[in-house]
């Protein structure tokens, strides 16, 4: 690591992370990302990216490679939001140096444990993450419904007290879940949702809750499936009511099994390849 040194990413310019962010996925398992500068902003706040605590190796004045950190310090941990090396700089130990450092500060600002995600396919990450103590905790999954999928009846979903919501009490609602739920996956926070850029509506049914967009042109996204038992019925009730309205939803691989993944395929849902580990390690 002789050859780069460590700088906080808020001390360089968002032009120069968001192409250097571009060029890190350009070959990602999931596709390149696509993904304008006047998007960035919303990204950073999206993935709860502080930037003063993020960090850069920088090489002969250019990026090699980042780890962006999300701070959860609620949940005693901190969360490695995005982390990505461009293609000349793998292999060279950036990546490495840039977990160590992660790791280190989050044990000194006195966290008990460091999480992320990673495509369960992404091997190479895999590795990389393994030999630095994270185990994965949990699958998170995607759903969409089969090509094939016959219409789905519609359900009396009034009838099980089914309601929407806005965005500010159903962020106070996830506020809640994460402090009742251990291990709740950041994308399916009040703090994440609140800086989504999409148009959200918000569906409370009983004890879990739901958060989907749709906008022209695009699939609807389900962005939250949180149900606060474990039994999941009011998730499956929300499950089959998003089916019925809008049969070409799908969930991105964010959702954990047990608390709304189970839920949808319940409804008919299936898994697509695509998907994700939660993992963690002690500090």
């Amino acid at each position: 690591m002789s050859d780069f040194t460590l700088a906080a990413a808020d001390a360089l310019a968002a032009a120069d992370l968001h192409e250097a962010n571009l060029a890190a996925f350009a070959d990602y398992i999931a596709g390149p990302l696509q993904l304008t500068f006047d998007q960035w902003p919303s990204l950073v706040a999206r993935q709860g990216i502080d930037l003063a605590r993020s960090r850069v190796a920088v090489r002969d004045g250019a990026i090699a490679a980042y780890a962006f950190v999300c701070p959860r310090p609620e949940s005693g941990r901190w969360r490695l939001g995005i982390m990505g090396a461009l293609p000349a700089a793998r292999g060279t130990g950036a990546a490495p140096a840039l977990i160590d450092d992660f790791l280190a500060r989050a044990k000194a600002e006195g966290m008990a444990h460091a999480e992320l995600e990673c495509f369960a396919a992404n091997e190479r990450a895999l590795r990389l993450y393994r030999r630095h103590g994270f185990e994965v905790a949990f699958p998170l999954n995607g759903w969409k419904l089969p090509a094939d999928a016959a219409a789905a009846p519609a359900r009396d979903a009034s009838a099980r007290g089914l309601r929407e919501i806005d965005r500010a009490a159903a962020c106070a609602w996830l506020a809640e879940a994460e402090r009742r739920i251990p291990w709740l996956p950041f994308p399916n926070t009040g703090r994440c949702q609140a800086a989504q850029a999409r148009p959200l509506t918000a569906w409370q049914c009983g004890s879990a809750l739901m958060l989907f967009s749709v906008v022209e042109g695009t699939p609807p996204q389900i962005h939250v499936l949180v149900d606060l038992d474990p039994a999941l019925r009011d998730a499956e009730t929300l499950a089959h009511a998003v089916r019925a309205a809008h049969p070409d939803a799908f969930a991105p691989p964010i959702l954990r099994d047990d608390l709304g993944g189970s839920a949808l395929e319940r409804a008919g849902f299936v898994r697509p390849a695509l998907n994700q580990v939660l993992m963690r390690r002690s500090l």
